[in-house]
């Protein structure tokens, strides 16, 4: 299958690594991307790099011109879905796509608070094909998001007291992203993308303890501690809300489920944590 495809979410974590896999494959691929600079420092001058923002309906045009196939990427600062999200998804549906390809989030059918929930749900009510990929949490938030916690005071700050989590790769979710959208055969269909195993956080703690070789402390705050935190750093209070949703949803054992999804589409194990942990382990020192 050719198909013109437009990677939003790049350059970002997942975002980045779909677009890498596509044009590895020689896939024709353009990017969607909020800031366009930093967009072409990350992929060349030669790359096919527009820019898109969900709240300028004026970029929509360039971006969804000639496309076939959309992998979408909610921005984590909007929440609002049907004023922020909507314009955009319809906007590529009028353009005549054939596939969306939206990153959603393990456990989102039992969650309506969510987002992408209501993502989910958009885009089923514009009848066109969809496949949705429900990743658990990534563990490269470890070393992006919560990276200097862990580098400058060695400690994992996060609600989610004793429960579970099936972390996964982005690179695992990525390759996923490239076989659902250059390969028939996963249209209309939801996919729940995990790891082989899952950790507690004090399991992390232990396993980047090892890898660093000085000690890893998770903190375990409560909800509400991490809620003030985030708001003292200078987060926004909706961001702030969407991310403590998560880590309720994860706290109350949602995000534990271990599926085979990865391994049945990529013929092959999801990458371990203790990989991860390896080969990322210079930004936590």
């Amino acid at each position: 299958m050719s198909a013109k495809i437009l990677v939003t979410g790049a350059p970002g974590n997942v975002g980045t690594e779909v677009v890498k896999g596509l044009q590895a494959a020689g896939v024709d691929v353009r990017i969607g991307a909020y800031h366009t600079e930093s967009a072409r420092a990350t992929f060349g001058e030669d790359a096919d790099i527009v820019q898109f923002d969900f709240l300028k309906p004026e970029t929509f045009h360039e971006a969804f011109n000639g496309i076939e196939r959309v992998f979408l990427v909610r921005p984590p600062a909007i929440s609002n879905v049907s004023r922020d999200v909507a314009p955009a998804v319809w906007a590529a549906v009028g353009a005549g796509i054939k596939q969306i390809v939206f990153l959603s989030i393990q456990g989102v059918e039992k969650n309506p608070i969510v987002p992408h929930h209501k993502i989910e749900k958009l885009i089923l009510q514009t009848g066109v094909p969809y496949t949705f990929l429900r990743a658990s949490f990534f563990m490269q938030n470890l070393s992006t998001t919560h990276r200097d916690e862990i580098r400058d005071r060695s400690e994992i700050v996060l609600p989610v007291g004793d429960a579970m989590t099936s972390f996964i790769d982005v690179r695992d979710i990525a390759e996923v992203a490239v076989q659902v959208l250059t390969e028939d055969g996963y249209e209309n269909a939801k996919f729940t993308l995990t790891g082989a195993e899952a950790l507690n956080y004090d399991q992390v703690a232990a396993k980047l303890t090892t890898t660093l070789s000085r000690p890893i402390q998770y903190t375990r705050p409560s909800l509400l501690q991490f809620v003030i935190q985030q708001l003292k750093q200078g987060k926004k209070f909706g961001y702030t809300l969407v991310v403590a949703g998560l880590y309720t949803i994860t706290r109350f054992g949602n995000a534990k489920e271990v599926t085979g999804d990865v391994a049945t589409i990529l013929h092959r194990e999801p990458i371990t944590f203790d990989q991860f942990a390896h080969d990322y382990r210079e930004v936590w020192t």
